[in-house]
This record gives C-alpha cells, sequence and structure tokens, in this order.
C-alpha cells in the first residue's frame, strides 16, 4: 500500500518510535465494539454514534480506505423486540411470565449497519459473512475482490456476521472455527484483506494490568505476548455484547502476530484519527514488540507513589536539614549555570527554527542574571519561617484535653506548565520547602531546558528523601493517566494558556489550582496624575508583555478625553514607547466603540482577549463605577490597577473590583510571587477557594487537627464538662 501523511499537524519525526507504523497506513479496519454506540441500557447513544460517523468521514475524505466492522446486532434487536412486545401488549399480557426472544431472530432485526449507513454521510455498503464461508477459497478470493472494488470508489464496507442464519450454538458459546465474534472477524478481515492497521474500538482507553475500574491497574501501552500474557487479570466481558477485552486481544495477537499492526483503544473520543497522527494512545499489539528496544518509563502512578513516600521522608527531617537542602540546590544552580544556558540556548534556537510565536520564545528565553536570581529567591525561601507545624488554632476542649490545628503539606502537587524553564527552579523549591511531592510535565520546546534542571535540582537532594521527591513527566501522553490518580494526586496546577488551563480541569476529578485568562485592566480616572499614569500604564504594558500580570486593556475617564485632558498623551506615551531596558516596537491599541471613534483605531473584536504581546486595547468610560462594571464583564479576576488620586475614588475601586488584586497607583507587574515576599510562586490563582493570587508556600498547605488528651471518653458527653477556651491568643 502506498503511504499516507496522518491527520494532524504532528510530524513523523516527532511520533513515539512504538507508533511509527502508522506512516505506512493507508488501508485500515475499524472494529466498533457495541458499548461504544449504546448506552448501559443497550439503546443506542446517537449523539456518540454521530461523532464516530464523522471522525469516519472525515478519514475516508482524507484518503484513507476504510473498512468498517460493527457489532451488537443482537442485542440492539432484543431491545426493539422488547419495546414493540410492551407497545403491543395489554396489562393481562404483561402479567404473565415473557419468553426471551430467539437470538437469531434478534440478529435479523438488529443489524446496527443500517443506523452508520444514515450517520456516515458517505456511501457504504453491507457484507454480511458467516464462518463457514471462509472456507471456500473462491469466495475468499472474491471477497478481496468486492472490496477492493468498493475502495475504489470510495465506499465504505461495513462487515457484520450474519449471526441470523450462522449455525452456530445459540447464545453463541461455540467458539469453533475460522472466527468466533466480531473481534476475530476484524481481525480475520485485516488479514485477508491486507489492511495496514486494525483498530478495535472499546468503552475503555485500552489493555490494562488488570480490571479497568481497579485504582492499582496501569494501562499497558505497548503489548509484549511474552511479558504480559500471564501478568493480565482481565475484567467483565462486554455489557452489552458476547465479547469483551478477553476477546479483543485473542484478535489483537492473531493480526499482529499476521503482520498485521494492531491497537486497542476507546472509541469515545477521536481516537483513530490520534492513532493515525501517531499519538501514543491505546494498547498496540505488533509481531516485533518483543524486538523493540524500549526505554523504561516509569508508570504514572509508580512515579506519583514513589514521589509522595519521598515527600514523607521529608517531613521527618529538620527545619535546618530543609534549609539545607535549599541552599544546595542554589548552589547547583549557579555552579552549572553554563550547562543550563546552553540546554536553553538549543531550545530558543529550535523554537525559532520551528517559528513559535514571539511571546513564547521570550517566556522560553532564560535571560542573562537569571540563574542567579533564581538561587538567590531559593535562599531567600530557605531562610523563611518554617511552614510546616505551625500551631493555628489551639482550644481547651475540657479539662485535660487540647485540640490543635496544624499546618501540613497537602500531599503531591501536578504542575503542568509551558514555556518557561524558570518555573521548574521555583515549582521545585516551594515544593521541597512545603515537604510536598512533585510531579512536572514542561513544555515540549523547553524540553532540554527542563531537563537539565531537574537534573541539577534532583542530585542537590540528598538520600534517604532522594530524586523521586520531584519527578520529571517527560511525554504528554502520561497526562491523562495522571489526571485519573485522585487517590494519589491531591492538587492540579496548570500553568500556560486558557487551552491548556480548560482542558485539564475537563479532564480530572482531582482540584485544579490556576487561572485561565490573564486579562488584566489599568484605570486612569480624572484625578489622576497624569505624568505618574503615564509611567504605570507604560510598564504595565512594556515591562513583559508575554507576563500573565501584564495590562492588556487601558480604560480611561471621559473627562480626560477633551482638551488638555491627557488621554491622547497617554496613547502617545504608547504608541512611540521606547524602554530604557529594551527596545520596543509601538505598542499595537485597539478602541473599543468609543475610543475607536474618539481616536480613529481599529476596533476590538473582543475585550476579553489576552494579548501577551505589544497590544492592547483602549475603551473610555464615564466613571469609576462603569470602569468596575467593565472589569467584572470583560476581565479574567486577575489583577487590575486604578490610577487616581481621589482617595474616596481610589477606594471604591479596590473594595468593589471582584479580582485576586487590586492595585492603587502600581503597576500590575508587582502581581508576582518574588514581589509580594513570597519566596517564589508556583502560579497565579484566580480560583476562589483554597488560594487566590500568587500562589506561595502558604497556598500549598492544608491542615489538620491534633488531639491531646488523657483518657477522655464521650460515652454520650456524660460527665464531659466543655470549656471551649482559646489557648493560643489568651
Amino acid at each position: 500500500m502506498s503511504s499516507k501523511t496522518p491527520l494532524g499537524k504532528q510530524t513523523m519525526d516527532s511520533v513515539d518510535p512504538t507508533r511509527a507504523f502508522v506512516k505506512n497506513v493507508k488501508r485500515i479496519v475499524v472494529k466498533v465494539g457495541t458499548a461504544v454506540v449504546t448506552r448501559g441500557d443497550g439503546r443506542l447513544a446517537l449523539g456518540r454514534l454521530g461523532a464516530l460517523c464523522e471522525q469516519l468521514k472525515d478519514i475516508n475524505s482524507q484518503g484513507y480506505e476504510v473498512i468498517l466492522v460493527t457489532s451488537g446486532a443482537v442485542g440492539l434487536g432484543r431491545q426493539r423486540l422488547r419495546f414493540r412486545r410492551l407497545a403491543n401488549s395489554s396489562f393481562a399480557d404483561l402479567q404473565n411470565p415473557q419468553n426471551d426472544f430467539d437470538g437469531k431472530a434478534c440478529a435479523a432485526v438488529g443489524q446496527i449497519v443500517a443506523f452508520f449507513n444514515l450517520q456516515l454521510d458517505v456511501t457504504s455498503s453491507q457484507l454480511l459473512v458467516t464462518d463457514s464461508v471462509f472456507r471456500d477459497e473462491a469466495f475468499r478470493k472474491q471477497l478481496s475482490e468486492t472490496v477492493k472494488s468498493l475502495l475504489k470508489l470510495r465506499v465504505v464496507p461495513i462487515f457484520n456476521e450474519n449471526d441470523a442464519v450462522s449455525t452456530r450454538k445459540a447464545p453463541y458459546e461455540d467458539s469453533s472455527g475460522i472466527f468466533w465474534d466480531n473481534d476475530s472477524l476484524a481481525g480475520l478481515l485485516a488479514l485477508e484483506l491486507k489492511a495496514d492497521l486494525l483498530v478495535l474500538l472499546s468503552d475503555v482507553e485500552g489493555l490494562y494490568s488488570g480490571p479497568p475500574t481497579d485504582p492499582k491497574s496501569k494501562l499497558i501501552h505497548t503489548y509484549v505476548k511474552e511479558k504480559h500474557q500471564g501478568e493480565i487479570t482481565f475484567g467483565d466481558k462486554s455489557r452489552v455484547g458476547r465479547g469483551g477485552m478477553t476477546a479483543k486481544v485473542n484478535a489483537a495477537v492473531c493480526a499482529a502476530y499476521g503482520g498485521i499492526p494492531v491497537v486497542i483503544t476507546s472509541g469515545y473520543a477521536d481516537n483513530i484519527k490520534k492513532v493515525l497522527r501517531g499519538d501514543r494512545i491505546g494498547t498496540v499489539f505488533h509481531q516485533d514488540a518483543h524486538l523493540w528496544t524500549l526505554v523504561k518509563e516509569e508508570g504514572a502512578r509508580d512515579m506519583a507513589v514513589a514521589a509522595r513516600e519521598s515527600s514523607r521522608q521529608l517531613r521527618a527531617l529538620g527545619s535546618q536539614e530543609r534549609r539545607k537542602i535549599l541552599l544546595d540546590v542554589a548552589d547547583a544552580l549557579e555552579a552549572n549555570e553554563g550547562e543550563i544556558l546552553a540546554a536553553n540556548e538549543a531550545d530558543v534556537a529550535a523554537a525559532q527554527d520551528d517559528r513559535y510565536e514571539k511571546a513564547l520564545i521570550s517566556r522560553l528565553a532564560l535571560k542573562p542574571g537569571k540563574i542567579s536570581a533564581l538561587a538567590k529567591s531559593i535562599r531567600k525561601l530557605a531562610d523563611m519561617e518554617e511552614p510546616i507545624g505551625r500551631v493555628l488554632k489551639k482550644t481547651e476542649l475540657a479539662e485535660g484535653l487540647v485540640l490543635e490545628k496544624l499546618s501540613c503539606p497537602l500531599g503531591v502537587l501536578l504542575v503542568v506548565f509551558e514555556s518557561r524553564p524558570d518555573a521548574l527552579v521555583q515549582i521545585a523549591s516551594l515544593a521541597i520547602q512545603s515537604r510536598n511531592g512533585l510531579l512536572l510535565k514542561g513544555g515540549k520546546e523547553a524540553k532540554r531546558s527542563n531537563a537539565i534542571l531537574h537534573k541539577v535540582i534532583t542530585s542537590a537532594i540528598p538520600e534517604p528523601v532522594g530524586g523521586k521527591l520531584i519527578g520529571l513527566v517527560n511525554t504528554r501522553d502520561e497526562i491523562p493517566d495522571l489526571l485519573k490518580l485522585d487517590n494519589v494526586i491531591d492538587l492540579v496546577i496548570p500553568r500556560g494558556s486558557n487551552k491548556l488551563v480548560s482542558q485539564i480541569k475537563e479532564s480530572t476529578k482531582i482540584p485544579v489550582l490556576g487561572h485561565a485568562d490573564g486579562i488584566c485592566h489599568v484605570y486612569v480616572d480624572k484625578s489622576a496624575n497624569l505624568d505618574m499614569a503615564k509611567r504605570i500604564v507604560l510598564d504595565a504594558k512594556v515591562d513583559y508583555p508575554a507576563a500573565c500580570n501584564a495590562m492588556e486593556t487601558l480604560l480611561v475617564h471621559k473627562d480626560l478625553l477633551s482638551g488638555d485632558g491627557g488621554f491622547k498623551q497617554i496613547i502617545s506615551e504608547l504608541q512611540v514607547s521606547v524602554n530604557d531596558r529594551k527596545s520596543v516596537a509601538d505598542v499595537t491599541l485597539y478602541g473599543g466603540p468609543r475610543a475607536a471613534t474618539a481616536l480613529n483605531l481599529p476596533e476590538t473584536n473582543s475585550f476579553h482577549y489576552e494579548y501577551s504581546s505589544l497590544a492592547c486595547s483602549v475603551e473610555i468610560v464615564d466613571d469609576v463605577n462603569a470602569a468596575i462594571d467593565h472589569i467584572h464583564e470583560h476581565g479574567s479576576a486577575h489583577t487590575d490597577c486604578i490610577v487616581a488620586e481621589d482617595r474616596q475614588v481610589a477606594e471604591t475601586f479596590l473594595t468593589q473590583v471582584d479580582s485576586a488584586a487590586v492595585f492603587h497607583n502600581a503597576s500590575t507587574r508587582f502581581c508576582d510571587g518574588a514581589r509580594f515576599g513570597l519566596g517564589a510562586e508556583v502560579g497565579i490563582s484566580t480560583s476562589r477557594i483554597h488560594a487566590r493570587g500568587p500562589v506561595g508556600v502558604e497556598g500549598l498547605l492544608t491542615t489538620r487537627w491534633v488531639l491531646r488528651g488523657n483518657g477522655q471518653i464521650v460515652d454520650a458527653d456524660r460527665g464531659v464538662e466543655y470549656t471551649h477556651k482559646d489557648l493560643l491568643n489568651s
């Protein structure tokens, strides 16, 4: 078969080596399990079916030759017949015992292929086969010719076992013959029709080491028969079909050893496209799997458990021992500065060659003096007060019964961040200070920088804590597995784009701390000192345009527009800005409805937009209340500033703007953990629960209760005299 470029933007150079076979795929057999397109009660899930058909349609239009094998005729037919009988039965009929339907009659009624014909919106054909016909050489030859002709005409052949006339024993307990269910039929067709790939869609993400519902089960990415055959514990068979994972594995092994690569994966997402793109999803079966030289990767759960165990060792250390670890990390960073910067320069060069956005490259680069600044912030963090075990509340409940509320670590953190390698250093140092275990996943654009920084930091952590306190996740394919570990990982902190944060929030039950946008405002009131206003506005936009605390919208009181009000001076300052620290291009301005007309600016498409570059929106407002309303409607509750000399107006702004940080006469760029004196930050949170604003050590802590007594019992509160005396503040 001729090769076909996979769907999507991913290049074959970035494909996982165990998925490299996809570059030669043109003809693909897809087996759709009954559970993929039905609900728990056996009824068709039309939305899910429609999404699957759209995916198959897209693949077909890209030039792939798609052959479909379906399941579920018996189950769907039985469900239809039961409904029909119920609709046509009298109340008296329903009082009598009802015999179940003949399986073959159910099969005749329930052929699911009709639903695919309706949904696919491409020409398709139905081919029903039985086990016996494959014993006929002439039939097999004709089948191959027919399918070849159909594919040439861009017709999708849809196969199903003709259960209605099959001579197998009911209820399909006979596993003799050439194929024994639709999974093995799919494997047989892949071999007979010389397919390049077989995809078996299921209602789980692939083959697990045990039942998928067992938290200890791990997804097996590459099946090696010699290794996995005796290790796997299968769960229940399909809830609506007659197969299950056992049937899929048997079919996959047979096809793979016949030379057809096989992937078992979930049918609930665009996973066929992802398989063809080379993404590391599902479980791959390949005849050469036992020969592949695979890098032994620590499983997601193993990495998280190891981080938790290391964090417990860290908690057992005294304050001075913990302080020494941080100081050693700071020293190690400075000692290895040359190697770190060389790796970072390679990342920046690669990002420039790949034509990444300037804002991303700016965040990626470790500028001169950055390593020294990071080391300095770590030393400052090391000298801060011990955060663990602080007594937050101490109460005498009754005589001799004392209750304390103490600060303690959260447990294990998962931090997913983009671009900025300096974030790795800050987050790792905060994890050490707060005595939390940590898993880090940085962007691929910073892989060299992250790798060397992780190596330098973990090498400075002595036993018995060890380097496993901080794990570095190497591929994005591990993230879905990690996001499922709500019994091991305690908090997820995404740092990056709106898309990244939103995707993570939608994909996990673990609490997520972070912000999706950094849409920060500066409001210049009519009472503002204009020289001060110009300095603040310029700094908020130009100092570091890619930062999440940079100004994205400038709001100006309407009175400053008239005469020598000063509005045009501020606008002019932005448009010809040259910062003393670095030369910059003019700031591109986009006006709201009022500013666009007054200043002849191009009108913005949306105020809710994070430019992350030398651009911003401008709008005119009537007063401070209008500014507050604008911020609440279009902002992201990150950081907002007022420039005003009128104290009453300023207090109105500070008390009524509902953002994580609100400033008076100061640049939004001050919203930063280091500048706040937190030592470092894991990010800035716009959440309203747990932590808000720049999140330092305190945001990575929780509390626990310690009760000390001398034999007291409740005994229905008889004989207990509660005092509830505050011992901390007395």
